[in-house]
């Protein structure tokens, strides 16, 4: 019997569709799912009249794979996947290939592919993007672990991966370990800041505008034909419009309490161990924390007031669309150069070797944030592949100091109105920082020293070397431990 080219374990909607997907490319899949009835169930349903091969149990699974065996899962992030790497582990020989393509913690990932190495196997945790439609016809896929798996995998999914108009497929390797899983988990943080910026130019609109649900179509739409052409700005403009059977619009019929599946958690955890100021990302994770407390804003909607003797209404409708548009742009900018910031930590504290252009162009299709913008990350690391962060691109840097007076009026407005932005205004807040050449982090060392002797550096003075005051005259010399700058 023909052998397959890859087995695939776990039959859920991405699970499926990642195997149809596969198949159309001409590669032979082998399956297997925990419950045996969803194996039967796709063979002689979705996969009826395919290369498919079903199997019934895991040395099936096994047996049915050529040599080197690439084995995929798909399955539920956490206890399963180890799991089921336990339970491959004696059926697999050296060389053979596990394949983690769920949203599995880059931690994880690496203790995995420890593991899976010692054994003389290959690990490669892989981020895919792009959800049931992406999976069934062309996915962002990140790929990470073992570089010597890179060669046995890399014919499937460039080939089933999504295509930018060139050709070019949205995937690459992304570096050693952890670095597959690391770089989807910026995706996914970045997708929470890129749907929270959204969110709050939406809310602008509606409250500080008036617009209508057909007018914020409209606005929307026109942007999608701009430098915000993207998936979520053009889902947006099809919400917008959208109406329920009784006409109405179905969005303000929607209870405001965002979910998540804790991946922008992560994100924003990552950047405070690793120092990296993402503060974007995880305000955008703040806000579904503060959208869950549904009953609490309720009753403190009834008792707290907003600003008084302010308009509620803002009144030049167009200067102001134009701002926001100039304004979302600028913010969603300085999101991908904090995103990007904290993939280069991890790259330095991991010794990973990331291409940080090639990242861009695998989101440029298939995945979530898929957008025009992310052509322009690529050009800009093409033009200075050491670029530390791409507010110093040319073109990103003329771009966001001609929205500063837009954003600043925007944010403003948003604030003497009393609309909450703080995606926005905190990406706002983070370029005026990033810009400072001084900072008062000077009295702030300050104050650590004259409390907890936790002593300074000095400007007039190397650095390196740490200093302590006897603010009162009444201390003495010993000193906490240095501060780390």
């Amino acid at each position: 019997m023909e052998k397959a080219d890859i087995g695939l374990i776990g039959l859920a909607v991405m699970g499926q569709n990642l195997v149809l997907n596969m198949n159309d490319h001409g590669f032979r899949v082998a399956v297997f799912n925990r419950t045996l009835a969803t194996v039967d169930e796709f063979a002689n349903g979705a996969a009826r009249g395919t290369r498919v091969m079903a199997t019934h149990s895991l040395e099936e699974l096994v047996s049915a794979l050529q040599p080197p065996r690439r084995v995929m899962l798909l399955v539920k992030a956490g206890p399963p996947v180890d799991a089921f790497i336990e339970r491959l582990l004696p059926l697999l020989a050296p060389g053979d290939i596990i394949i983690d393509g769920g949203n599995s913690n880059y931690r994880d990932t690496m203790r995995r592919a420890a593991l899976v190495e010692a054994k003389g196997l290959l690990y490669v945790g892989t981020g895919v993007s792009g959800g049931e439609e992406g999976a069934r016809h062309g996915p962002s896929l990140m790929p990470g672990g073992s570089p010597a798996a890179w060669p046995l995998i890399r014919p499937i999914f460039q080939a089933i991966a999504a295509k930018v108009e060139d050709g070019s497929p949205c995937c690459d390797w992304v570096g050693e370990n952890g670095a597959g899983h690391f770089v989807k988990m910026v995706h996914n943080g970045i997708e929470y800041g890129d749907m929270q910026l959204i969110c709050e130019a939406y809310h602008l609109l509606k409250e500080g505008l008036g617009l209508d649900h057909d007018a914020m179509h409209r606005v929307f739409a026109e942007w999608n034909r701009g430098e915000l052409d993207s998936y979520l700005i053009g889902i947006t403009a099809d919400i917008l419009a959208f109406r329920d059977e009784d006409g109405a619009p179905l969005l303000e019929k929607i209870l405001d309490s965002a979910g998540q599946k804790g991946t922008g958690k992560w994100t924003a955890g990552a950047a405070l161990d690793m120092g990296v100021p993402l503060t974007l990302i995880a305000e955008a994770v703040l806000a579904r924390f503060l959208s869950a407390l549904t009953d609490e804003r309720a009753g403190a909607a009834k008792l707290l007031a907003g600003p008084a003797g302010v308009p509620g209404r803002i009144t030049d409708r167009d200067a102001f669309v134009a701002d926001l548009r100039r304004a979302l742009y600028a913010s969603k900018i300085t999101s991908y150069a904090q995103g990007y910031m904290l993939m280069r930590a991890a790259a330095a504290e991991y010794g990973w070797k990331v291409n940080y252009g090639g990242i861009a162009l695998m989101w440029r299709g298939g995945c979530i944030i898929r957008s025009a913008f992310l052509g322009r990350i690529k050009e800009a690391f093409d033009r200075q592949p050491g670029l530390t962060n791409i507010l110093l691109d040319p073109y990103f840097r003329e771009q966001v100091e001609a929205a500063q007076p837009a954003w600043r009026r925007v944010v403003a407005r948003a604030v003497e109105i009393g609309v909450p932005v703080p995606a926005m205004a905190s990406a706002l807040s983070f370029f005026d920082g990033f810009r400072s050449a001084r900072l008062p982090a000077n009295l702030l060392q300050a104050l650590r020293d004259y409390f907890g002797a936790h002593t300074y550096e000095r400007v007039d003075r190397p650095r390196g070397t740490f200093f302590h005051t006897n603010w009162t005259g009444r201390g003495g010399a010993v000193t906490s431990t240095t501060y780390r700058g």
